[in-house]
Protein backbone atom coordinates (compact mmCIF):
# COMPACT_ATOMS: atom_id res chain seq x y z
CA UNK A 1 0.00 0.00 0.00
CA UNK A 2 1.06 3.62 -0.82
CA UNK A 3 1.64 5.98 1.61
CA UNK A 4 -0.26 8.66 1.95
CA UNK A 5 0.70 12.03 2.68
CA UNK A 6 -0.49 13.41 6.12
CA UNK A 7 -1.30 16.99 7.10
CA UNK A 8 -3.44 19.05 9.18
CA UNK A 9 -5.22 21.95 8.23
CA UNK A 10 -7.12 24.63 10.67
CA UNK A 11 -7.37 21.84 13.34
CA UNK A 12 -8.74 19.29 10.17
CA UNK A 13 -6.51 16.37 9.35
CA UNK A 14 -6.36 15.71 5.55
CA UNK A 15 -4.49 12.76 3.55
CA UNK A 16 -3.23 13.51 0.64
CA UNK A 17 -3.69 10.34 -1.58
CA UNK A 18 -1.68 9.52 -4.91
CA UNK A 19 -2.77 9.08 -8.23
CA UNK A 20 -4.36 6.16 -7.65
CA UNK A 21 -7.75 5.75 -5.85
CA UNK A 22 -7.65 1.83 -5.80
CA UNK A 23 -4.12 1.48 -4.35
CA UNK A 24 -5.13 4.21 -1.36
CA UNK A 25 -7.82 2.06 -0.60
CA UNK A 26 -5.20 -1.02 -0.63
CA UNK A 27 -7.08 -2.88 -3.10
CA UNK A 28 -5.14 -5.95 -4.83
CA UNK A 29 -4.38 -4.98 -8.17
CA UNK A 30 -4.65 -1.60 -8.00
CA UNK A 31 -2.57 -0.67 -11.05
CA UNK A 32 -4.45 -2.92 -13.28
CA UNK A 33 -8.24 -1.88 -11.62
CA UNK A 34 -6.48 2.04 -12.19
CA UNK A 35 -5.79 1.05 -16.25
CA UNK A 36 -9.44 -0.54 -16.34
CA UNK A 37 -11.31 2.76 -14.95
CA UNK A 38 -9.08 4.85 -17.67
CA UNK A 39 -10.11 3.02 -20.22
CA UNK A 40 -13.48 2.98 -18.90
CA UNK A 41 -13.69 6.68 -18.36
CA UNK A 42 -12.23 7.19 -22.15
CA UNK A 43 -14.94 4.38 -23.59
CA UNK A 44 -17.52 6.84 -21.83
CA UNK A 45 -16.62 9.82 -23.12
CA UNK A 46 -16.27 8.62 -26.34
CA UNK A 47 -19.92 7.13 -26.22
CA UNK A 48 -21.15 11.11 -25.41
CA UNK A 49 -18.59 12.42 -27.89
CA UNK A 50 -20.26 10.45 -30.60
CA UNK A 51 -23.69 11.47 -29.34
CA UNK A 52 -24.47 7.26 -29.06
CA UNK A 53 -27.13 5.33 -27.37
CA UNK A 54 -26.32 2.02 -25.03
CA UNK A 55 -27.98 0.33 -27.98
CA UNK A 56 -25.92 2.16 -30.58
CA UNK A 57 -22.53 2.00 -28.82
CA UNK A 58 -22.78 -1.79 -28.22
CA UNK A 59 -23.25 -2.55 -31.58
CA UNK A 60 -20.36 -0.78 -32.75
CA UNK A 61 -18.27 -1.89 -30.00
CA UNK A 62 -19.92 -5.78 -30.13
CA UNK A 63 -20.94 -6.21 -26.60
CA UNK A 64 -25.10 -5.99 -25.46
CA UNK A 65 -26.53 -3.36 -23.96
CA UNK A 66 -26.74 -4.61 -20.80
CA UNK A 67 -23.03 -5.49 -20.66
CA UNK A 68 -22.29 -1.47 -22.09
CA UNK A 69 -24.69 -0.29 -19.18
CA UNK A 70 -22.77 -2.17 -16.86
CA UNK A 71 -19.48 -0.70 -18.08
CA UNK A 72 -20.31 3.02 -18.04
CA UNK A 73 -21.27 2.12 -14.12
CA UNK A 74 -18.08 0.97 -13.01
CA UNK A 75 -18.81 -2.66 -13.33
CA UNK A 76 -16.31 -3.70 -14.94
CA UNK A 77 -14.25 -6.07 -12.82
CA UNK A 78 -15.31 -9.08 -15.34
CA UNK A 79 -14.18 -6.96 -18.38
CA UNK A 80 -10.34 -7.10 -19.51
CA UNK A 81 -7.88 -4.52 -20.19
CA UNK A 82 -7.77 -5.97 -23.94
CA UNK A 83 -11.60 -5.96 -24.59
CA UNK A 84 -11.80 -2.29 -23.22
CA UNK A 85 -8.78 -1.41 -25.29
CA UNK A 86 -10.93 -3.01 -27.88
CA UNK A 87 -14.02 -1.22 -27.67
CA UNK A 88 -11.94 2.21 -27.52
CA UNK A 89 -10.88 1.06 -31.35
CA UNK A 90 -14.22 0.20 -32.51
CA UNK A 91 -15.44 3.70 -30.95
CA UNK A 92 -12.33 5.25 -33.37
CA UNK A 93 -9.51 5.79 -31.31
CA UNK A 94 -5.55 4.30 -31.41
CA UNK A 95 -4.45 2.59 -29.21
CA UNK A 96 -0.36 2.72 -28.86
CA UNK A 97 1.38 0.42 -26.11
CA UNK A 98 4.62 1.93 -25.38
CA UNK A 99 7.36 -0.48 -23.38
CA UNK A 100 10.53 0.81 -21.67
CA UNK A 101 12.94 0.26 -19.50
CA UNK A 102 11.83 1.64 -15.65
CA UNK A 103 13.36 3.70 -13.26
CA UNK A 104 12.25 1.88 -10.55
CA UNK A 105 12.75 -2.06 -8.93
CA UNK A 106 9.33 -2.64 -10.36
CA UNK A 107 7.70 -1.31 -13.95
CA UNK A 108 3.98 0.02 -13.67
CA UNK A 109 1.14 0.05 -15.96
CA UNK A 110 -0.74 2.99 -16.93
CA UNK A 111 -2.81 4.85 -19.32
CA UNK A 112 -1.63 7.77 -21.22
CA UNK A 113 -4.54 9.68 -22.57
CA UNK A 114 -3.60 12.61 -25.50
Amino acid sequence: MRRMKKEVIVGVEVLHGSDNVFADLGLPNADKLKVKSDLVIEITRAIRRLGLTQEAAARRMGLTQPKVSSIVRGDFANVSERKLMECLTRLGYDIEIAVRPSKRRTGQLTVALA
